[in-house]
This record gives structure tokens, sequence and C-alpha cells, in this order.
């Protein structure tokens, strides 16, 4: 999703991001890029997502090497109506916050 400027083949580094969230003002206690994952993977589970799909979504491995040696499931219907529950409630968020408008620095 946020490919490397400098390769196209590799995604953005994670000090790229962490830059990028502190010029955004947030402070190294208050958020990192995996700190999102973690968000994510949180509100998703509470919502009542398969964990199975959230997983596969995060590109964690499977931890028990037996079902990783058989099942090699991606789950893609699954996963798309997941991102775009994703999509939808962010935007939301976002519209919570703006009044609608989707500027952020009212």
């Amino acid at each position: 999703m946020f490919p490397s400027l400098r390769s196209g083949s590799r995604p953005m580094s994670e000090n790229t991001i962490l830059a990028a969230l502190r010029r955004m003002g947030y402070a190294k206690e208050e958020m990192t890029g995996h700190g999102f994952r973690g968000m994510a993977s949180t509100v998703l589970h509470e919502q009542g997502w398969s964990s199975d799909i959230i997983e596969r979504q995060l590109a964690h491995a499977e931890g028990n090497s037996v079902k990783a040696a058989y099942n090699h499931a991606q789950h893609l219907q699954e996963r798309r109506k997941m991102m775009q529950w994703w999509a939808n409630y962010l935007e939301e968020l976002m519209n919570n916050v703006t009044g609608g408008s989707g500027d952020r620095f009212i």
C-alpha cells in the first residue's frame, strides 16, 4: 500500500513512517507505524471478525506448524469485506471529527 520511493518492489521503510508520524505531531510514546496495525487488529477482533482473516491480512505467519504446512487459504473474499468495513469505519471516524467536510484542520 505504501511503496518505497527508492524501490518499487519494496514497501516504505518503518523509519519513513515514523518520521511522517513525528512530523504530524505524534510523540514516540503516542503512536508508531506498528501501533496502527495493533489498533486495527484490536478493533477488528472487537467487531467479531475472524482471527484467521485478521492475521492473514496482517501477513502474520501461522504459529501452528502443522496448520501452516497444510492450510494455505488466503480468505480473499472475506478480507475484502473486512477491509471495506475498515475503510468505512475510518471514514466515519474522520467525518465525526471534521463534521463531514473531510478537512482535518478545521
